[in-house]
């Protein structure tokens, strides 16, 4: 059968072609970045793994023979879940992937911001030694971090910052009160993630209801000296409200992994905020994960393949 890689940025794609190759199957890669492309590449396809590349309604609606599609990586926003529902074409991620890395980026990030590395560098090379920091924030053993949603890497995230003392609150509707008091987090409403959070996480993922859901009402609703800290989704956070909020001293900080449009332009106005950091989106990334999220991507679609060739 056929596998279709329709994009990829890893060095190389010899573990895919390792293994499905040794599995008996034909594997053809590409590097689409329109749907036009994708269309063209998926027409005969029986399994599509996808990076980056957008696989919606048009490019599903042209796939003939197609048996299942695979992401590369947890979220699933580039592909039209329910265009692949309708043609009853399974879609499947990689969930259990940089897990730890994305948890440790997520604290790196906010503790970086908390206490303030960046500004304090920023004013050092510019000449100002001070033994203060540029904004007094309330210490980490006082401060409540509030995780909108617990799953997986969100519970990682409690967890480390459970050891440096805080307190930790969550929104997780899909949840239950037991998972919660076994995790020593607190449930909440979203209401209360915004009024009481000093450090807000994001955690969820992107869909119409969660699209913006960080925007000029909510921010309104921080703390002066909270933090918002976005390792999930650029799409969650409105980013030109963000960039308000930060430069009218609304909230104290923001440090994004992800942004709306990336990458960020040169001249993009979130570069130049007040008291934010961005790295651009490598919170995924180690020596570790790389591989696993290549070999875990072919053996979903090895997986998928043997469904298929078993119900015949």
């Amino acid at each position: 059968m056929k596998v279709v890689i329709t994009d990829w940025n890893f060095p190389n794609i010899e573990i895919e072609k390792n293994i499905i190759e040794a599995a008996g199957h034909t594997l053809i890669d590409a590097q689409c970045k329109t749907e036009e492309e994708v269309i063209e590449l998926v027409r005969d396809a029986d399994i599509v793994i996808a990076q980056w590349a957008p696989v919606k309604a048009a490019a599903i609606a042209a796939m003939t023979q197609c048996q299942g599609i695979v992401r590369y990586g947890i979220g699933l926003d580039n592909i039209d879940l329910e265009a692949a529902k309708s043609k009853g074409i399974p879609v499947a991620n990689v969930p259990d992937y940089c897990l730890n890395e994305v948890a440790d980026h997520t604290v790196a990030l906010m503790m970086a911001s908390q206490r303030q590395i960046l500004s304090t560098w920023d004013r050092i090379n510019q000449g100002t030694w001070v033994i203060t920091s540029p904004m007094t924030l309330p210490p980490l053993r006082q401060s409540t971090l509030a995780l909108v949603g617990l799953g997986r890497i969100s519970q990682r995230v409690a967890s480390r910052a459970q050891a440096f003392g805080m307190k930790v609150i969550a929104f997780d509707p899909g949840l239950k009160a037991e998972q919660f008091n076994e995790l020593n987090v607190e449930s909440v409403s979203l209401e209360q993630i915004w009024e009481r959070g000093d450090i807000v996480s994001l955690h969820c993922p992107l869909m119409e209801s969660t699209q913006h859901i960080i925007n000029t009402e909510v921010l309104s609703k921080m703390k002066s000296t909270s933090i918002v800290v976005n390792t999930s989704r650029g799409g969650l956070v409105h980013t030109n409200d963000l960039i308000n909020a930060l430069n009218a001293g609304t909230i104290a900080g923001a440090a994004l992994d992800v942004v709306e449009e990336e990458p960020l332009s040169g001249d993009h106005p979130l570069l130049k905020a007040q008291n934010v950091i961005v790295t651009s989106h490598t919170a995924w990334h180690s020596g570790s994960s790389i591989t696993e999220l290549q070999t875990l991507a072919a053996e979903k679609a090895i997986e998928l393949l043997n469904s298929v060739i078993e119900e015949v």
